[in-house]
């Protein structure tokens, strides 16, 4: 595999979204609309932007003096990354929010006011877009898809901004990606569109990916199994494996327990993951404070719990974790 130089540029910016060990420990918080629907379903009423952008500006504040960056939103986040801790490094997402589900494959797109250059204007070490991606779907759709990414890699090349690529795979066919149907398939779908998306031409600087396997179907972990330990220790090698590129696991929502103990079962199959970017597993249940209590609640909630999630998670990461600069 062929390796990929990192011009200067970037790697000032990456020394930013990093600890002095060189360990990604990054917070996420740009979700726009499911945010929305968290906020109104805690609070079971209809909630406005200033709702949204004042709970951003509460994570913000309270978390990242403990976390090496923050990934938020040009929508909804830039008024919390102001009030970020000024050691944290900031990503900003520059995808649209969600996919069109009226027409096939899931194709992605721009913000339409954004560019790269904007986005660095505004304050972005780094830039991250998602891609949901099923790497058996028609080539006419992944085509259009590898032209897409070709583009915004050479936007952040031009721009001297490191580029993280978030990946989702999914399945055409198979709906339910929580099913044990698509368990059986999602190491598969996982560890091919990394390999997709690590070859050079698409100028991707670190591959934000899930687990390749579903950890509620790993033996130990859930009531069903779909995988015995050592199949999914295998697969989790298989995985750190399969590029070249520095890359961290995103939580997908799942509980901060899970993902911490997902993050040793890793450490011990042999993958050298990089960090993480964690969200909803490090700030969801702040939200229900926020929505019924208002901000003080949500406050006091980051500050004990919300900060013991994060302190946990880091100190996990001490224990689990590769420098990115070692890949």
């Amino acid at each position: 595999m062929t390796m990929k130089k990192m011009t200067e540029s970037k790697l000032a910016s990456m020394k930013r979204m990093c600890n002095e060990a060189g360990i990604i420990g990054a917070l996420a918080i740009d979700q726009r609309g499911s945010l929305k629907k968290m906020i109104e379903s805690a609070s079971a009423s209809e909630v406005g932007e200033e709702a949204i952008i004042s709970f951003k500006e509460i994570v913000s504040r309270e978390l990242t003096p403990y976390a090496s960056a923050i990934l938020l939103d040009p929508e909804y986040g830039l008024p919390a990354a102001k009030v970020r801790d000024k050691e944290a490094g900031l990503l900003v997402a520059y995808e649209k929010t969600g996919y069109d589900a009226s027409q096939p494959g899931r194709l992605p797109d721009l913000l339409s006011e954004w560019s790269v250059k904007r986005l660095k204007e505004a304050g972005a070490d780094a830039v991250k877009f998602l891609l949901y991606y099923d790497v058996d779907e028609h080539n006419v759709i992944n085509e259009q898809k590898h032209a897409f990414i070709e583009r915004i890699g050479s936007e952040c090349e031009t721009e001297g901004l490191p580029f993280f690529l978030e990946l989702v795979s999914y399945d055409a066919v198979i709906t339910d990606g929580s099913s044990k149907e698509y368990a059986k398939i999602k190491p598969h779908k996982v560890i091919e569109m990394m390999k997709e998306f690590g070859k050079p031409r698409y100028n991707v600087d670190v591959l934000k990916v899930e687990v390749p396997v579903n950890m509620s179907f790993v033996e130990g972990f859930g009531e069903e199994t779909c995988y015995s330990k050592e199949m999914a220790q295998q697969l989790f090698k298989e995985q750190s494996e399969a590029t070249d590129l520095p890359f961290i696991f995103l939580s997908a929502g799942v509980s901060s327990e899970l993902f911490q103990k997902t993050l040793y079962f890793a450490k011990e199959a042999g993958s050298t993951f990089n960090g993480v970017l964690c969200g909803r597993a490090t700030w969801k249940d702040g939200v229900i404070p926020f929505a019924q209590n208002g901000k003080t609640a949500a406050e006091h909630w980051m500050k004990t719990v919300g900060k013991e999630n994060i302190e946990s998670l880091n100190q996990v990461l001490k224990e689990t974790a590769t420098p990115w600069m070692d890949r």
